[in-house]
């Protein structure tokens, strides 16, 4: 591995940052997500023009600017940093990748382009709370997350007129403003159950959403609720290689997911370092003083820890023959962003309180993320299964 970047990568992040700095302050930030879309359709339109986001990780031939997770994972660094509410992680982390894995070329085709350019966001709806299990990151991919075939969850059925979905999904990542939707599903019932994947568009009949009220807002979710409706297949009728195509993608999203992390966590340090330097207290700035100096310090070596984690997990997706050890990242990065979270409210006193300080939105990120993509000692005895690190040996009697 070469840990240095190259100029194009420098240069994606230098521009991303400045973009940032720019358009998404606090106050910007609280708007766009108080908006019906949950984020600001203006500037995602500016960063898929311009910059390529949602096709940065994503072949040319199909649209895409051809870069890697490294990249995507870079981008997202920077876009944590604002707690940007985007579709970014939905669209290009989750939704992407499994259309370009499983879907025929002529799904890909019709697809792949128009999310490159922005015109259209996708999102992955898994029944229940089962997002993380569904990736392979704090269980089995191959397991019964998505219901087992019995009631409950989604179920769909195939007639003379072609497939057809029924049941309700929660916590779908960006579910009630996206275009397309990736649905789990369960068919077969119980003599031949098994999960697949289905394309359906949110605007069909028989599609009912309803935006959630969250922990954190600038991650917003909903509700769907399928009525029989319309849905295309998506990928092979082969439960094992849905299966394998959903933990691929796990280990890659969680490895942008910590990058995310870092930025969010590396923010909340460098906003805590400033106030540390200006608040007086008998005297003197508090940042001065030993017992608050011990304190940073331990939250800037957790979250360099976790960066170098983050960029070894994207590294690691890129190559075929990588280890999955996006798990492992995201587990570090969410400890780290809770931890600097944590100290910021503290160190910042009566006004990292407030609601009107930006403090608590990155505790409320750390808490979020980890209930749908954790939790975090989930996270580490699922990837210390996946290795074998703790086989029981059989004793004689």
């Amino acid at each position: 591995m070469d840990a240095a970047f190259t100029a194009e990568q420098d240069e994606i992040r230098r521009t991303l940052r400045e973009l940032m700095a720019k358009r998404t302050g606090p106050d910007e930030v609280k708007a766009a997500v108080r908006t019906p879309a949950g984020h600001d359709a203006d500037l995602w339109r500016t960063l898929a023009a311009q910059l390529g986001l949602p096709g940065l990780a994503l072949d040319e031939e199909h649209g895409g600017v051809g870069c890697t997770a490294t990249e995507l994972a870079l981008a997202c660094e920077e876009t944590g940093r604002v707690l940007l509410p985007s579709p970014l992680l939905a669209t290009a982390a989750l939704a992407v990748p499994l259309i370009r894995r499983l879907g025929t070329e002529e799904q890909r085709r019709a697809l792949l382009p128009k999310i490159a350019e922005g015109e259209l966001t996708a999102a992955l709806a898994v029944p229940g709370v089962a997002l993380a299990t569904a990736l392979g990151l704090s269980g089995d991919s191959r397991g019964d997350w998505a219901g087992g075939g019995r009631a409950g969850g989604v179920q769909a059925r195939c007639d003379e007129e072609g497939w057809r979905l029924y049941g309700q999904a929660e916590q779908v990542l960006d579910g009630h403003s996206a275009d397309v939707l990736l649905v789990a599903a369960h068919t077969g019932g119980f003599a031949r159950s098994r999960t697949l994947l289905f394309l359906v568009p949110a605007d069909s009949a028989g599609v009912a959403r309803v935006r959630q009220t969250t922990l954190d807002e600038t991650r917003p979710q909903a509700r769907i609720e399928l009525r029989d409706a319309t849905a295309e297949l998506l990928g092979p009728d082969d439960a094992a290689v849905v299966a394998e195509a959903l933990a691929a993608t796990g280990n890659a999203a969680a490895a942008v997911l910590a990058a995310e992390a870092v930025g969010a966590a590396d923010r909340a340090l460098e906003r805590t370092v400033e106030y540390a330097k200006q608040r007086e207290q008998f005297g003197r700035a508090i940042g001065s003083f030993q017992a608050v100096k011990h304190r940073l310090a331990d939250v800037y070596v957790a979250v360099q820890a976790a960066r170098s984690a983050a960029y070894y997990a994207a590294w690691a997706a890129g190559r075929d023959d990588g280890e999955r050890v996006g798990g492992l990242a995201l587990a570090q990065a969410l400890d780290a962003l809770r931890t600097a979270a944590g100290e910021a409210i503290q160190l910042h006193g009566g006004i990292g309180f407030t609601w009107e300080h930006e403090a608590h939105l990155y505790f409320k990120r750390a808490a979020s993320d980890e209930l749908l993509f954790g939790p975090v000692h989930r996270l580490r005895a699922h990837a210390a299964d996946h290795a074998g690190l703790f086989v029981a040996e059989e004793v004689a009697v």
